[in-house]
């Protein structure tokens, strides 16, 4: 009589599926909590203590780990020196396991949780057991997911047995599924110690979509969530209405809710190919999305908004006058969303806690053969923010100045953004000459360059920028300093009466 031995965390169904191996003429052996509840279910069961001759330990610490359980589950059936040292020590066989872990993930994440807590829900004999099984695929059948109870018996009923195809499957479920189950165990104790750059790391994320395809259609995609709290970010979005996101949606979305949380005055972010062609600050959130409509009033046309307040009947009706993809707000009224929904491929997401800011500190790039890993630029401002010129900015220009540092942010480098009254107006981006980006940012603002200022997220080489900028009737400057020439451009922006600041720190992205 084939034996499956049943220890499960989430019993999502384990009555029904034990009765289904039962009706098949299967023995169950059973543990703790779950040996419980198939009981009162009705079903004849082995306790781990009849098979261990040995009792649970340690608070059930110890209880599957014995060579009578790891032993039925590692021998080869097709070895006769293997099945006669299990007949020499009365070890019968365990040809299926089914087993889920203690829930680490979900419990790290409670609020409060204290690390007693956390520890007493690192699992330790559930792991050993699966991985066991799942080494021995060719020979035992292990079952981790609810998900796959229903194949599980199907095949028992149409072949009397699972085919080595399932079963190779399920094991390989095993694997990634210790494999993120021990990232995530390494990863807190990394926390433990403050570690952000151990000897080994391992990065935990599970599948939320598959995608229809990559950035073009000839790529293969599918986008995976990370652990932990997902709000504020496209991972956590919920999606009211709309297609599907696809790659670049969920690429350039990033990139806008990215921009959003540097501001905490009502704002309106809209972006192409993840740049922004458009961002604006106002009194209100209308305000806010006439500006970034009018800083590009054709890039907009199927780009992203986001908006870090509630969209209204007003806000949706001026975004529903043009085609765009995405609409991001953490909240929408019953009316805007009649208006936005009446479209039929627009998605409109609803993201809770958009402005939420503390995410794990790590940025992670993919290059061939490798990944960087550095800490995520959350740092605005440095504390040598000065003016280097004879001319100080005034109240005004230093609030545009402000509004256009947080802008050029996260704006891809070489960029320079030119803003006017808390909205942008021109947008240099993505240049390998910076001259070049303020040039485009110039030509893009056109008659509205006059009275504006400009921020840099890079320092100016040469002092051509600020004789370009001058030309064009740009009267005030934000950026990093330090380079060689820095004397060459003050005395470039003193010259023409431009307020220029430093700010000490630069905001590279690549």
């Amino acid at each position: 009589m084939k034996r499956a031995l049943i220890s499960v965390y989430d019993k999502k169904g384990i009555i029904d599926f034990a009765k289904e191996l039962v009706g098949l003429g299967w023995e169950i052996i059973s543990t703790g909590g779950t040996s419980k509840i198939l009981k009162e279910a009705g079903i004849d069961i082995i306790d781990i203590e009849d098979v261990t001759h040995f009792p649970e330990i340690l608070d059930g610490r110890v209880k599957t780990l014995h060579p009578n359980i790891h032993g039925g589950l590692l021998y080869k059936r097709d070895s006769e020196e293997h099945k006669k040292t299990l007949e020499d020590l009365n070890i019968k066989s365990v040809d299926m396991v089914i087993n889920n872990l203690y829930p680490f993930e979900e419990t790290v994440k409670k609020e409060g949780v204290s690390h007693e807590e956390i520890i007493e829900n690192i699992d330790i004999g559930g792991p050993s057991m699966i991985r066991a099984a799942a080494k021995n695929y060719k020979y035992v059948t292990v079952v981790i997911d609810p998900s796959d109870y229903e194949k599980v018996i199907e095949e028992l009923k149409s072949k009397g047995e699972t085919s080595i195809d399932l079963r190779r499957a399920l094991a390989r479920k095993v694997y990634q599924y210790t494999a993120y189950y021990d990232s995530l165990i390494g990863n807190y104790f990394n926390s433990l110690e403050s570690v952000d750059f151990p000897e080994i790391i391992s990065l935990s994320f599970k599948e939320k979509q598959e995608l229809r395809y990559g950035e073009n259609p000839h790529q293969k995609a599918a986008f995976y969530k990370e652990a932990g709290n997902l709000e504020g970010t496209i991972a956590g979005a919920i999606k009211l209405h709309g297609k599907e996101l696809s790659f670049n949606n969920i690429n350039d979305g990033n990139g806008a809710l990215e921009i959003l949380k540097e501001f905490d005055e009502p704002t309106v972010v809209a972006v192409k190919h993840a740049n922004p062609c458009g961002i604006g600050s106002g009194k209100d959130l209308l305000e806010a999305y006439n500006k970034a409509y009018e800083s590009d009033k054709i890039s907009i046309f199927g780009g992203i908004i986001s908006a870090n307040r509630e969209i209204d009947e007003d806000v949706a009706k001026r975004i529903n006058d043009i085609f765009v993809e995405i609409v991001m707000a953490p909240a929408f009224t019953k009316k805007a969303l009649e208006i936005l929904t009446s479209k039929k491929n627009i998605r409109v997401l609803r993201i809770p806690n958009i402005m939420k800011k503390d995410y794990p500190s790590l940025d992670v790039k993919k290059v061939l053969g490798g990944i960087l890993i550095q800490e995520r630029d959350t740092v605005l401002l440095g504390e040598e923010l000065k003016v280097v010129t004879k001319r100080k900015p005034t109240d005004e220009e230093m609030e545009d100045l402000l509004f256009s540092w947080k802008a050029v942010k996260n704006v891809k480098s070489n960029s320079v953004l030119l803003a006017k009254n808390k909205g942008t107006i021109g947008i240099g981006m993505g240049e390998v000459n910076r001259v070049w980006a303020v040039k485009a940012a110039i030509e893009r603002a056109g008659e509205k360059v006059k009275g504006s200022v400009l921020a840099s997220d890079g320092f100016f080489p040469f002092k051509d920028s600020v004789e370009a900028l001058a030309k064009a009737g740009v009267t005030a400057i934000i950026q990093p300093g330090g380079s060689l020439r820095d004397e060459e451009s003050i005395v470039e922006a003193d010259k023409n009466g431009i307020a220029m600041m430093f700010t000490g720190m630069r905001h590279f992205k690549h």
